[in-house]
């Protein structure tokens, strides 16, 4: 991806909701993980390429402890194979009844510069990773073991996570409010055009603040984008303009 470091640094001064009016008006409307929120809302912002993990319900004979004996298993091998700065996706197929990771693997993850963990199921020892530094996203927390209903078989192939498509390498955002998922091709140009409306939205708020009222405000008509073009060329910030 072409100036990836940009890209997220544009990425990371917008919302979620910003990102996905951008997506939905390239014609992508499931974009955003529905019930999927961060476990403690002021650690909560992240830009980060997509690793993922999927599960399948558990197998008596086969999910037992000493399954995680094993270092090929393949959920403690995405902890340690999730690159650094990337985010891990597990699809737990929204079952929260059991967790989809602890403390030990959430720690583990934050040590190795990995930059989120988002899970459509839940996590135990929510307490000692709500205080982690590194986000994590969940739609609920158990102190049921991942065995009593999880079985990690795949990496790095697309999943489904809160009901959206997740593909490796796909560009998610989170903040307060969740996490919505950019395809990768797509994610320069939402980025550029997500920043500039965040811009155009700021000034319609200083607007609608000063009593302005919604007719030719919000959405913007021709008087209020021209007022807003020469607000923005006073601030030596000319470019163009979109609007949520």
């Amino acid at each position: 991806m072409e100036h990836i470091a940009e890209i997220r640094e544009q990425l990371a001064r917008v919302s979620t909701a910003t990102v996905q009016t951008q997506l939905f008006k390239r014609g992508l409307r499931n974009t955003f993980m529905f019930g999927v929120g961060p476990l403690a809302p002021a650690r909560a912002r992240f830009v980060a390429e997509a690793f993922t993990l999927r599960y399948v319900p558990a197998r008596e004979d086969l999910d037992v402890l000493a399954a995680f004996q094993d270092p090929a298993h393949p959920q403690r091998r995405a902890i340690e194979e999730a690159p650094p700065g990337s985010a891990l996706v597990m699809d737990a197929r929204g079952d929260a009844r059991a967790a989809s990771a602890g403390a030990i693997l959430c720690t583990r993850l934050e040590q190795r510069g990995v930059a989120a963990l988002v899970t459509d199921g839940s996590v135990r020892d929510s307490p000692t990773i709500a205080g982690l530094t590194m986000p994590v996203y969940t739609t609920a927390v158990s102190a049921t073991t991942n065995l009593v209903l999880h079985h990690a078989v795949e990496q790095q192939v697309p999943i489904g996570c809160g009901g959206v498509p997740v593909f490796p390498g796909d560009l998610l955002v989170g903040d307060a409010e969740g996490v919505v998922v950019i395809p990768r091709h797509l994610a320069a140009e939402v980025a550029a055009e997500a920043a500039e409306q965040e811009h155009l939205e700021d000034f319609i708020m200083e607007r609608i603040r000063g009593g302005a009222p919604l007719p030719g405000t919000y959405p913007p008509n021709a008087a209020t984008l021209a007022a807003y073009r020469a607000h923005r060329e006073q601030d030596g910030m000319d470019g163009p303009s979109a609007a949520r």
